[in-house]
């Protein structure tokens, strides 16, 4: 702020018109941290016409004063795309290609950067990317030997790609794919990290594009990146698994093959946070294409893991309790064989009582009760359906009571033990059920005898008591 009441553009202006080249290229450092470090400076620079001077001087500087003007055009385009627009307006795109196609390993990974930063900010600009013949060049720099500058290609490969399946198509005819799991085997974590980002981003259009990603072998490459010391680099290979398998039963199916899923439950158990959450979406992608991938998924004992997430998460980990609650949907919702792990996990109850909290979110409530439909139609485990009865809200109430119906009428040691636990005491408490829960209460209550309905009807002592008043004995 104080630099700016200074009015410090109008002194350094003029020194990058000095004929010292090395007071030119102090004055555009300068204007670079500034406008890095302030919104405010940025657009004074933006809108003092700097731009155009430090674009046109980076065709005939030397590397010293490219790389500091790469430095202003990402550090002013990074704030806004009004901004970013405005570098490229001022014929941005053109000098950084100009950087990019230099020798100096600094001048290419700033131009880059820059690159990156201005497709990061809308699909227009991503797309001048592109339109100024940049890609080409940014897929190449993932074979130069210094290591920055693969970094930073890959991450500007994957800012264009973020936008849409158009943009990114564009990318992949040049060749993208290839030097990016090529870049996957490298050993270095950021290197990895970026890569795996920018194949997510690729990977998540559509079905085609994740088969390419698979055709370039990152199998089984990426099952030994879920254990990188890097935690970024970790949940950026967990990200890329989840939009590799998420689109059809083949792709989830390839995967499973390799024995990926025992990976991602050895990753749920050695990590912990938000970095769970790709992970726990994947095994919830490959359950959701099938009975039998549903069934690898409980062979993996990934249910117990899940469990122990949603039962240890936060509150306020919104995040993690939606997708653990979602991906345990998506497992039991097939068979009966497939709810039973779900339900004998300690997992609905859980569910009930943050469903029944005031404080949970109103979309949270709507996926916990998603999960509720998917899992009771299905469950027929008698002591979890039995635990939600008490406290159940009226629309969960009735898929528990429909469940019990279901099962009573066929199973004698069931109606046992549903009597001797208290099930068929509090079906009896149930007042007011209207609709299929009337039903479905009727139909249990005809599973006993009458008499012993009315023996555990709430109001069964009272009866009996006020039978006793009204009694009068005949005595001799």
């Amino acid at each position: 702020a104080a630099l700016a009441d200074a009015d410090v553009m109008s002194l350094l202006r003029p020194l990058l018109l000095d004929r010292v080249p090395s007071i030119q290229q102090a004055a555009a450092l300068a204007l670079g941290r500034l406008a890095s470090t302030s919104v405010d400076l940025a657009e004074a620079i933006a809108a003092a016409d700097i731009l155009p001077h430090v674009i046109h001087s980076m065709q005939k500087q030397n590397k010293f004063y490219k790389k500091s003007a790469s430095l202003i055009l990402r550090a002013v385009a990074k704030h806004s795309a009004d901004l970013a627009a405005a570098v490229v307006n001022a014929g941005g795109l053109e000098g950084l290609l100009v950087c990019l196609e230099t020798f100096d390993p600094g001048v290419k990974e700033s131009a880059l950067w820059a690159f990156g930063v201005i497709a990061r900010q809308d699909p227009k600009l991503a797309a001048g990317v592109l339109d100024c013949g940049a890609m080409p060049v940014i897929v190449l720099s993932l074979l130069e030997p210094d290591l920055p500058v693969r970094r930073t290609a890959a991450a500007a490969i994957g800012e264009v790609c973020k936008h849409s399946a158009a943009l990114t198509q564009l990318t992949v005819n040049v060749g993208a794919v290839r030097n990016l799991c090529t870049a996957m085997r490298a050993s270095d974590p950021k290197l990895k990290r970026h890569a795996a980002a920018a194949l997510s981003h690729i990977a998540k259009h559509n079905s085609d594009m994740a088969e390419m990603v698979m055709e370039g072998e990152v199998l089984p490459g990426i099952l030994r990146d879920l254990k990188n010391p890097e935690e970024m680099t970790r949940r950026s290979v967990a990200t890329l698994i989840r939009e590799l398998v998420k689109h059809t039963p083949d792709l989830a199916q390839l995967y499973v093959n390799t024995g990926g899923i025992i990976s991602l439950v050895d990753y749920l158990r050695d990590n912990k946070g938000t970095s769970l959450v790709p992970a726990i979406s994947a095994i919830g992608y490959i359950a959701s294409m099938g009975d039998l991938l549903a069934g690898s998924v409980i062979k993996a004992k990934a249910t117990p893991e899940l469990a122990q997430i949603l039962i240890n998460a936060p509150e306020e980990a919104i995040d993690i309790i939606g997708t653990t609650a979602w991906t345990m949907g998506q497992i039991g919702r097939h068979t009966t064989e497939h709810a039973r792990p779900v339900a004998t996990a300690d997992v609905l109850d859980n569910l009930l009582l943050r469903y029944n909290d005031e404080s949970t979110d109103p979309d949270l409530k709507l996926k916990l009760e998603g999960t509720f439909r998917l899992i009771l139609t299905k469950c027929q485990d008698l002591e979890a359906l039995q635990k939600l009865v008490t406290n159940a809200p009226p629309h969960i109430l009735e898929l528990v009571i429909v469940q019990f119906s279901k099962v009573l009428p066929k199973n004698a040691s069931a109606r046992r033990a549903f009597i001797q636990t208290g099930g068929l005491k509090k079906v009896n408490a149930i007042k007011g059920a209207h609709g299929a829960l009337a039903v479905a209460v009727t139909e249990i209550q005809a599973c006993f005898p009458r008499d012993v309905v009315q023996y555990f009807s709430p109001d069964y002592t009272e009866n009996i008591l006020e039978r006793v008043e009204k009694f009068k004995p005949v005595l001799e």
